[in-house]
């Protein structure tokens, strides 16, 4: 008796898989293909022959605690005690993992904004509670109406991702008001809000739940130095909560994993002394532009990206198809892989849009460009 009779082969690994059986250029999966900063790859050769190699505290390399308080002060103003505040996790799947399982219980309900990333449901269907599904609107933005509506007594979280995954979108500040409204309204909703993307956004600045001050006592932010510092093999990442809620998250988490990674943790550590993450924006935003160009005379229609390295595209101007076989034939016939969007809704709801990874390096967007302006 399966635990999770509909959930299936990731729709990720499905397409990467093809890709590489028909030899095509990967723009589904979100990992960049370009190398990583040389001052990080040297820090790690010179920890490689040092005493970095056996298990660090639960919790986290107590320096790089430290240093994770220091960077959500600079960015967001909020003051953390790093000690009892903030969690290492081995990547955020598994942060947000730790977190539904310490906190919802059976019978509890979720709300989850499709599309979604494919990592909110499985726990809380583990955690034998109930996910609520509720769409974005057609142009990504939340219905906080609709959101509202069907919070009640059992509702135990709401789960916002911001940068969104795969759309691209952006919280407003309105939407931020709208939210509060709602969780002021129902006082036990716990937030839980996935920022991995949180140093990637262009026009307009990301607003982080860590700057809502009547939500900090209920709120849970994830993190991830492997989106932030394109290292996504390294699976680092963190999250922050509030004493009572992480005491929860970490009884979960060292049965999970015990302690992350202690090479990597250290490396980052002395990394963060070097690096600035407001650098990182920019360089997305280059390549984000540099993609649009190269694809304006093709018939997709890009929908704007206010954030994330995920550029959505209509292709109703090609094709009457499902978004799950045009992205197949689109990996047989053009030889590039995108991912349908359709697999982001727990209904399937397919609007005719694919999702395209420009965390590329030039080449790689040119020849995928190429193929793409051809059909």
């Amino acid at each position: 008796m399966s635990k999770l009779p509909n959930i299936g082969t990731s729709i990720f690994t499905i397409m990467s898989k093809m890709a590489a059986e028909y030899n095509a250029i990967n723009l589904s999966q979100g990992f960049p293909n370009f190398p990583v900063d040389e001052r990080l790859t040297d820090i790690v050769a010179t920890l490689a022959k040092k005493e970095v190699h056996q298990y660090l505290p639960m919790a986290g390399y107590a320096p790089l605690l430290s240093k994770i308080a220091v960077l959500v002060q600079d960015s967001y103003g909020r003051i953390l005690k790093p000690e009892s505040e903030i969690l290492v996790t081995a990547g955020a799947t598994q942060a947000i993992f730790a977190t539904i399982q310490a906190l919802v219980d059976t019978d509890d309900e979720v709300i989850i904004l499709d599309p979604s990333y494919d990592c909110y449901e499985a726990p809380v269907l583990l955690s034998n509670a109930k996910p609520i599904h509720i769409a974005l609107n057609d142009d990504y933005t939340p219905n906080w109406e609709t959101i509202e509506k069907v919070c009640t007594s059992k509702t135990k979280m709401i789960i916002i991702n911001n940068p969104h995954n795969p759309t691209g979108k952006i919280l407003t500040e309105m939407d931020f008001e709208a939210l509060q409204k709602i969780l002021l309204k129902f006082p036990e909703i716990i937030l839980l809000s996935d920022e991995v993307y949180e140093y990637i956004t262009f026009e307009e600045k990301h607003i982080s739940a860590h700057t809502r001050s009547q939500l900090l006592n209920r709120c849970i932010v994830v993190s991830s130095f492997g989106k932030t510092f394109h290292i996504t093999g390294w699976k680092v990442g963190y999250l922050v909560a509030p004493e009572h809620l992480m005491k929860e998250i970490k009884k979960v988490h060292q049965f999970l994993v015990f302690s992350v990674n202690s090479l990597s943790q250290v490396a980052i550590s002395e990394y963060l002394d070097i690096v600035s993450v407001q650098e990182i924006s920019g360089m997305y935003q280059e390549k984000r532009d540099y993609f649009s160009h190269l694809l304006k005379n093709s018939r997709f229609k890009l929908m704007p990206c206010e954030g994330t390295y995920f550029q959505v595209a209509s292709y109703s101007a090609i094709s009457n198809e499902n978004d799950v076989d045009f992205c197949k034939k689109l990996i047989t016939k053009h030889g590039v892989a995108a991912i349908p969007i359709s697999t982001f809704y727990a209904d399937g709801k397919d609007l005719r849009l694919i999702r395209f990874c420009f965390a590329k390096d030039n080449s790689t967007l040119e020849q995928a460009a190429k193929k793409l302006c051809s059909i």
